[in-house]
């Protein structure tokens, strides 16, 4: 009886399988050429059932039809031809056993629209955002490649227009009352703008520019400091423009422990710092003396904090951290090297560099600029109100070739994906801030 129960249901799978051993053969071509046309993809409906198949390289797609109705939907999809959507009648294609055929004509999409390119020489500035109404007072690189725009009608300092400019034009914009300064990105990338009592992230909410208040000390002590991020590690800095040295450090968030990766000094303008303290009068001194008491900090850097500063000796120290790659490099102008070091803090290399003297004759103005794309970083010079670039070797610390800029004393200088960005307004005229950029020759 088990046998023939058997025999039975084997017949019974049999005369299905037979009935679904159904085959649809796709030959696509082009109607111009005639040539096999592969890749295209063909989905076919029947019923609530979906096949879905490519065109090999002879043109041809064998789908499955099983036993479903006489009649299927037929969609075609390539990048270079028009989509063909038919109604199939199985019962009207040519049958070989179990296998229908069915050829596809392919017209070549001539409705393609590609955008707009322009080409400029490398060298010939062009203008990437004007108007007669606005100025641009700063700009920063959102993730998205798009430009974030900090605009004012007469005077910033009676408010600002945020704004994301596509191609010249505005795409959204959000009014800020209150006196804006400038626009920053933290660490993350995310833009900023800070404000004379507050600092406001800046997001995008579908196309729209949304807002975030943040308390504008938490923003300068805790995010501001920091320069860049690798895996669980921040890199920062506790530097204080009033005193002529700081530390380079890591926090690792794993242990939540801190490493100094270097520290930077000025010792002649630490000795004069100093020794500000032996010339000021018995009343500041004995001030300097209470405040040691109450803080423990030392009463000559209360004396150099509170005096030097304000003299034409004292300079801020400039030396700035980047981050490329796997490779953290320090220019420390004030030893004349550049130092490598690896992502944990380990010093990989040094090279000596000289590109900061003599800057009267060289027109250095102490700014190094980093391409957010590709890591390169270039140094920036203004002699007689030319102004230039030279990239900085991350490997000898050597300057590459000079790059002039066509206009003369030009504002907020940036590098991004090889261009260069800056704002000018021709000397003594009406016309607004422009935001202008400049191919970098190769």
């Amino acid at each position: 009886m088990r046998v023939l129960l058997f025999i039975a249901f084997s017949l019974l799978c049999v005369e299905q399988l037979s009935a679904q051993s159904r085959w649809l053969s796709v030959y696509c071509f082009d109607r111009e050429t005639k040539a096999p046309v592969r890749n295209a993809q063909i989905t076919i409906s029947m019923d609530s059932i979906k096949r879905f198949g490519f065109s090999n390289s002879d043109g041809v797609s064998v789908l499955s039809l099983g036993s479903f109705s006489e009649e299927l939907e037929l969609k075609l999809r390539h990048g270079f031809y028009e989509q063909v959507q038919q109604t199939i009648q199985l019962k009207k294609l040519r049958f070989d056993q179990d296998t229908a055929f069915l050829k596809i004509a392919l017209e070549r999409d001539r409705t393609q629209h590609l955008a707009e390119v322009q080409v400029t020489a490398p060298g010939v500035p062009e203008i990437v955002y004007q108007s007669k109404k606005y100025s641009v007072s700063d700009f920063e690189f959102m993730e998205n490649g798009k430009l974030l725009l900090l605009l004012y009608p007469k005077r910033l300092e009676k408010g600002g227009l945020l704004a994301i400019s596509e191609t010249g034009k505005l795409s959204s914009t959000f009014e800020v009352r209150e006196k804006p300064k400038e626009l920053v990105c933290d660490f993350r990338g995310n833009a900023h703008v800070v404000c004379e009592k507050g600092v406001y992230g800046i997001h995008l909410l579908k196309e729209k520019i949304g807002v975030s208040t943040i308390e504008k000390s938490y923003f300068m002590k805790y995010v501001f400091p920091i320069i860049d991020t690798s895996d669980s590690k921040y890199y920062f800095s506790n530097f204080n423009k009033d005193y002529p040295a700081f530390d380079y450090l890591i926090y690792d968030q794993l242990d939540s422990s801190y490493q100094r990766i270097i520290e930077i000094k000025d010792d002649l303008m630490m000795e004069l710092y100093r020794s500000e303290y032996k010339w000021v009068d018995v009343r500041t001194k004995l001030w300097a003396r209470n405040q040691e008491i109450q803080t423990g900090i030392d009463k000559e850097i209360w004396v150099g904090a509170n005096y030097f500063t304000r003299s034409l000796y004292y300079k801020e120290l400039y030396a700035p951290m980047f981050h490329r790659n796997d490779s953290i490099f320090v220019f420390d102008y004030y030893r004349d090297y550049l130092y490598s070091f690896d992502t944990l803090g380990a010093k990989q290399d040094s090279v000596a560099i000289f590109h900061h003297y003599q800057p009267k004759k060289s027109g250095w103005k102490r700014m190094l600029v980093q391409d957010k794309d590709d890591g390169k970083v270039y140094a920036y010079f203004e002699k007689d109100g030319i102004c230039s670039i030279r990239e900085v070797s991350l490997k000898t610390g050597k300057l590459g070739k000079i790059i002039r800029l066509k206009h003369r004393y030009v504002d907020n200088l940036a590098v991004y994906g090889g261009q260069i960005y800056y704002i000018y307004r021709p000397f003594e005229s009406a016309q607004k801030k422009y935001l202008y950029r400049v191919t970098i020759p190769r």
